[in-house]
């Protein structure tokens, strides 16, 4: 890094992290001022200003506060009282918001439910935040009721669109709450439980008091940079931080306007934001990829877009989707709903996903240390203390927990179920006593204190005594002609150590997968430890909400899928190319008789 770019940096950050840590720290200093009286004020400045845009309906600031107001009152008369959860089961839309800051204005907490779950795992979710009753879309209904044989004690339930609820609700006042019928809220009060992708496993509901909900708006309103003239358009999920806050209260705390979609189209994308005129957009895991592959479209270059914001844009993809759409200002950040860690990438440095420069080291109490990938667990020195990694180095990133009424962004709340709290703190790290947040997150941070993400912990796995990154080889494979989408992971074979590569990939409906050319392509971008030992062409691949590929089930099976219309291949290192994996292959690896 030369000095005129260097000295750019150093800029950049300190305007980011003074505008950043200004907005936010009026919150612990007026401890009684949550999110629902801010944006009380922003209604009544501008009450007939768009607040919420979407096919399903549009609100003023006046309209989103009075539907509001509306829910407190409705929940109220329902006996929900502060401390009570309710849980929510909504597409996309205005209302959502409005659902859940009216269950905040009544002292309640939202538990914000996964539009895709059903069955067991949405019972699972309902079950671990004990509501008392429970909003759903009807068009999630038989997804509801799906959960229902799972559930002793299912909670009272209220169908949103069926017309008598929705004639209920009318019956009650959009006029604000009189003094009797509020609710004395702090900032530590809860008002939100967001649960975790459940990419590897059950979901956990994470605790979100008022106080982060009010630093995830304040914070992430300047970290975009928004004014009120501004219009973000969001696809993301609303049960999710970034779809339901970060990219909404963070417009909203502002007086600007959001341009809420049901669901992502790459085909519709730049459409939408062209129509509604939006300057900003929020992203998350992949959708960037998605949208870079893409045909050309009229619109690519003809938008209004000055900045967009979230995590995820991965580094083999970055200059070329800045390039094709013209967007150079880009916002990439670190951080998890529950965590205590936040790293923001004020300065666009292409990969990284945020920077701790040296001055702010001390403000931001977050550190590195060596980690052992076989053993799953932070490598501890003579003294039984972590080993923090030298610059270069691979580690998980941890941030301390300090439980300290004038440092509540240190704190971590936990989840609903106490049980998986313990399980994300590490003790005496550096000192007899203290506490430090688990990421579960492998990065590296270089010289000039920018992060660079590495591999989720679990996914990196150990084949030849050599460490393999998952994420490493999923980007090299996805650079790959006639690959649409992919997931990397490792798999126990019979007779080896540590766990083989293997590759799932879903092949691009454009260009044929051709196998002996990507064996190419793996040879002259991964070392041979890291080149996948099996790939598998899949059909689909199943996804999260958050564009993440789910594969717990893909680890399951193994070499052995359930799905025998999906090839299996093998590298056979005696041709150099992937062969078919039959069942005399499968059955001479169990017996030993064939080695990787």
């Amino acid at each position: 890094m030369g000095i005129f770019q260097r000295a750019a940096s150093e800029i950049a950050y300190l305007r980011g992290a003074l505008r950043t840590l200004n907005r936010v720290k009026p919150i612990k200093s007026t401890p009684n001022r949550t999110m629902c009286e801010r944006m009380e004020e922003v209604a009544a400045l501008h009450p007939d200003r768009i607040a919420l845009i979407s096919d399903r309906e549009t609100f003023t600031y006046g309209a989103y506060n009075g539907r509001a107001n509306r829910y407190a009152r409705f929940v109220q008369s329902e006996g929900i009282a502060k401390g009570d959860t309710i849980v929510l089961l909504m597409p996309n839309r205005p209302d959502y918001l409005a659902v859940w800051m009216g269950v905040a204005r009544a002292g309640g907490a939202t538990a914000l439910l996964n539009t895709s779950q059903s069955g067991q795992a949405l019972a699972h979710s309902i079950a671990i935040v004990k509501p008392k009753l429970a909003i759903v879309s009807v068009d999630l209904l038989e997804a509801w009721q799906s959960a229902l044989p799972f559930l002793e004690n299912p909670p009272k339930l209220f169908v949103h669109g069926e017309s008598a609820f929705d004639a209920a609700l009318l019956g009650f006042s959009p006029d604000a709450l009189s003094l009797n019928e509020r609710v004395t809220l702090t900032i530590d009060d809860k008002c939100l439980y967001i649960f975790t992708s459940g990419t590897t496993g059950l979901p956990k509901a994470a605790n979100i008091n008022h106080y982060r909900v009010s630093a995830m708006a304040l914070g992430f309103s300047s970290v975009m940079e928004i004014e009120a003239r501004d219009r973000l358009y969001d696809c993301l999920p609303m049960y999710h931080s970034n779809g339901g806050i970060l990219s909404t209260l963070g417009v909203l705390i502002r007086g600007g306007s959001v341009v809420i979609r049901e669901k992502f189209s790459a085909r519709e994308f730049w459409s939408d934001i062209v129509k509604h005129h939006c300057t900003r957009f929020f992203y998350i895991g992949e959708l960037c990829r998605y949208l870079l592959n893409a045909p050309p479209g009229p619109y690519d270059r003809s938008h209004t877009i000055k900045l967009i914001c979230g995590n995820g844009l991965r580094p083999d993809i970055w200059k070329s989707f800045s390039s094709r759409f013209g967007i150079k200002h880009i916002r990439e950040f670190y951080g998890a709903t529950e965590g205590n860690i936040a790293l923001f990438n004020f300065d666009a440095r292409p990969g990284a996903v945020g920077r701790i420069p040296k001055w702010a080291e001390k403000r931001f109490v977050v550190n590195v240390v060596r980690f052992d990938v076989e053993h799953e667990r932070p490598m501890r020195d003579k003294n039984g203390h972590c080993i923090p990694c030298l610059p270069g180095e691979i580690g998980e990133i941890i941030g301390e927990i300090i439980d300290d009424p004038l440092a509540p962004a240190n704190r971590f709340e936990g989840y609903a179920d106490k049980k998986a709290d313990e399980a994300k703190i590490l003790r005496n790290v550096f000192g007899e006593g203290d506490a430090w947040f688990r990421s579960g997150d492998l990065v590296t941070r270089d010289e000039q204190g920018y992060f660079y993400f590495v591999d989720r912990i679990g996914d990196t796995f150990r084949w030849k005594g050599e460490n393999v990154s998952t994420n490493e080889v999923a980007e090299t494979i996805n650079t790959h002609a006639g690959v649409a989408a992919c997931a990397v992971y490792g798999v126990s074979v019979p007779g080896h150590d540590g766990k083989a590569g293997m590759a799932a990939i879903m092949p691009s409906d454009d260009i044929p997968l051709q196998l002996d050319r990507l064996v190419d392509h793996l040879t002259k971008n991964l070392p041979q430890h890291a080149r996948p030992v099996f790939i598998r062409i899949r059909r689909e691949m199943d996804i999260t909400g958050t564009f993440k590929l789910r594969k717990i089930d893909l680890m399951r099976e193994g070499i052995e899928p359930p799905d025998t219309a999906e090839d299996i291949h093998w590298y056979d290192t005696g041709i150099g190319q992937y062969r078919v994996l039959d069942s005399d292959t499968r059955h001479a690896l169990k017996e030993g008789r064939l080695r990787l």
